[in-house]
């Protein structure tokens, strides 16, 4: 048939579905991502000429930091430029004034200056570890400017203040020139991308939810590990926000409170998993009205839209809280009780989902909910905790600072003229890498890059720029090279390759006041560069490489080690002590996939690490309030979990016999007694109980009674 209608008719047709397809080809991840690349590679080389005319302008002896600057500053969205840029001027200017104190007093005697700016570099890795936010940044350019000036500085002290001072400079016009053509010119804001994200997470907390109540382990194991990678993406991306130039930004106190609703929803979904297990509610053994309520927060989790009336929340919660009272106040078995929890739970989260669907409500509009009292979780925002570890930072600083005192024993022993070059490279590289707990690789990817650079370096300096008489030639003669590493920079799998083409071109042109072309000046930084990189690059893999099962095991260790120390009443916070828990659980996801083991064991562990010591924490709490023969038997079990959970080697449900026929003998207590607190303390022995793993027994006992 086709074939039969005129070639006018089929043209126009082809025509016409070329311009329908054509939009939605556009509209594509990978063309998108392609278009934002291209868009940020523009506006950095714009800012890099920008910042260079300006200090060719002003009559900076080395323009060319000004361009370095612009692209170790720009970032895909204007909000984390802005904070890169700030971050990168206070690093900069703190570690100008370490070296201006450090060298001049001990310039005479070359292996102590060499110790202590080795020393002062370390510090500075020290702390960007600890911090673990984009502030991190400041700390580590206070490190490296001391490495950048310090060194190359030993072989004419009376200059060092001059070369500090104009450094800052440089590198000040650089920031400035990134910020402000990142920021007016077709500014990307950050916050659109944040609330599309925090969309996305809400949307996962309540697949979780539903999940928890008809999914299989496996379905809730994946749901509860995407939220967690979910919430420390969401705080990555919040640290930018008070920089970003939208007009109106989520308010921190708001994102706290959603930040605490998911944390507490990620282990509050596996306690209702196992409860609904452990009753069968497809099978009929539960009351009717606890199945029938489950079914119906089934459907509302489907259901429910974020612009919905608290009407449809509010009745759920009371319809659980009172199947709770009904089964715990009559409960003739312990499946009763066990079912009067689940209740306790359910509505517990249906409050936390119904809260943060308020808090977005309120975030993406110009009111802000004044009846805080209706919201369910905690009032005080707590937010996200990061692990931080101090062991581990003195270890990768203490590495680092060996590394560069090594480069300095072979520079002083050699008299190596460029070997101050070469050793502030390799200060560079040790604080700019030392994040990583393998930073080889991507130091090797540098290498690549600088491979790259040097070479285009080279037909620049000696085909193209003696060629070159103005301002706006040169421009046009980089622009090649600087878009393309631009776009390469804008991918984050080839970031760290396009940093080695962007930061080489610009010194090894001699894109200086005047053109120089001195081969072997060019000759030998290019030595100083592959000389101090590749060294580096052994050197970290010999003091700074943090093998993945020891972080690993770490982390496992000091997870353990907390639960036994919330068992004794330490960190009394638990929304503190579930958001680190989780930040622990999102840096294991990572380092597992790294080792090539099956993570499913070790994250679920990390969260029945994370329900112990909710549960062990909130028990201490309630002895104060069960005094005499409970309280000291509730004492008991709490030193009987420090002592498991003190020991190094991992604890099986085997270990847990003696703990859980002491919250039998417990349970059995709180049964006859008539404490105030007698409902909440049984709570939470059922609470730890399954926490523990002893389902079974928990079964077992259910079925007897």
């Amino acid at each position: 048939m086709n074939a039969m209608l005129p070639v006018s008719t089929r043209l126009t047709r082809t025509c016409a579905a070329v311009l329908q397809a054509g939009p939605n080809f556009l509209r594509t991840p990978a063309m998108k991502v392609d278009a934002d690349a291209i868009l940020f590679s523009a506006k950095s080389f714009a800012a890099a000429m920008l910042a260079y005319y300006l200090s060719l302008r002003i009559g900076l002896p080395k323009p060319f930091w000004a361009i370095v600057t612009v692209y170790i500053v720009s970032q895909t969205s204007a909000g984390a430029s802005f904070s890169r840029g700030v971050y990168r001027f206070a690093g900069t200017f703190i570690g100008a004034i370490a070296t201006v104190a450090i060298v001049p007093n001990f310039v005479n005697d070359p292996i102590v200056c060499s110790v202590i700016l080795a020393g002062w570099i370390g510090l500075c890795l020290f702390f960007s570890l600890l911090d673990r936010t984009p502030r991190a940044y400041a700390f580590v350019l206070a490190g490296y400017t001391a490495s950048l000036i310090g060194f190359p500085g030993v072989l004419d002290p009376s200059a060092i203040f001059d070369t500090a001072s104009l450094r800052v400079q440089e590198i000040s016009i650089g920031i400035l020139c990134a910020v402000l053509i990142h920021r007016y010119v077709l500014p990307k804001p950050m916050t659109g991308h944040f609330t599309g994200r925090l969309s996305a997470t809400l949307q996962d907390a309540r697949r979780l939810a539903g999940d928890a109540l008809t999914g299989t382990p496996e379905e809730n194991r994946k749901d509860r590990h995407q939220l967690a990678v979910d919430l420390l993406t969401l705080q990555g991306l919040a640290t930018h926000l008070p920089y970003d130039p939208a007009s109106v930004t989520p308010r921190r106190g708001t994102l706290q409170l959603i930040h605490d609703r998911l944390a507490r929803l990620l282990p509050l979904t596996a306690e209702i998993e196992d409860r609904v297990h452990f009753l069968g509610m497809g099978d009929g053994d539960t009351a009717d009205d606890l199945t029938t309520l489950v079914g119906d927060v089934r459907a509302w989790i489907a259901t429910t839209e974020a612009d919905d009336g608290e009407t449809a929340a509010t009745r759920l919660i009371g319809r659980a809280r009172s199947v709770q009272k009904h089964l715990g106040t009559d409960a003739a078995t312990l499946g009763d009780s066990v079912g009067a929890n689940l209740a306790g739970h359910l509505a517990e989260m249906i409050g936390l989902l119904h809260d943060c669907d308020r808090l977005r409500q309120s975030m993406n509009a110009s009111w802000r909910p004044r009846k805080t009292a209706s919201l369910h979780g905690p009032k005080r925002a707590r937010g996200y905790v990061y692990h931080r570890d101090p062991w581990m930072a003195a270890r990768a600083a203490l590495g680092c600072i060996v590394g560069i005192l090594s480069g300095c024993a072979f520079w002083i022993w050699s008299a190596w003229p460029e070997g101050g070059t070469a050793v502030s490279i390799l200060g560079v590289c040790c604080t700019l890498f030392g994040s990583f707990d393998a930073p080889v690789p991507f130091v090797v990817k540098y290498i690549v890059g600088s491979i790259y650079g040097v070479l285009i370096s080279l037909v620049y300096s000696f085909a193209i720029l003696p060629q070159v008489t103005n301002f706006a030639v040169l421009v046009a003669v980089l622009a090649p090279a600087f878009l393309l590493a631009g776009s390469l920079q804008a991918r984050l799998p080839t970031t760290f390759m396009a940093m080695g083409i962007t930061l080489t071109i610009p010194i090894l042109s001699g894109l200086g006041t005047n053109y120089t072309g001195d081969f072997a000046a060019c000759l030998n930084t290019v030595i100083a560069l592959f000389a101090a990189v590749g060294f580096g690059a052994v050197s970290m893999s010999l003091f700074q490489t943090v093998p993945v099962h020891v972080a690993i095991n770490r982390l496992l260790h000091l997870s353990r080690r907390d639960v036994g120390r919330r068992a004794l009443g330490g960190a009394p916070n638990e929304a503190r002590w579930t958001s680190l828990m989780i930040d622990r659980t999102a840096l294991l996801l990572p380092r597992l996939r790294a080792s090539g083991k099956t993570c499913a064991n070790v994250l679920d562990d990390t969260l029945r690490h994370l329900r112990i010591g909710y549960v062990a924490g909130q028990l201490r709490k309630t002895i104060p309030q069960t005094k005499g023969e409970a309280g000291a038997a509730t004492g008991d079990l709490l030193s009987a979990i420090t002592v498991y959970f003190s020991v190094r080697s991992p604890t099986t449900p085997a270990d847990f016999i003696d703990l859980d026929q002491r919250i039998e003998t417990l349970m059995a207590m709180m049964m006859d007694s008539s404490y105030k607190s007698r409902s909440r303390v049984f709570d939470l022995l059922i609470d730890l109980r399954f926490a523990l793993g002893s389902g079974g027994t928990v079964k077992g006992g259910a079925s007897g009674s």
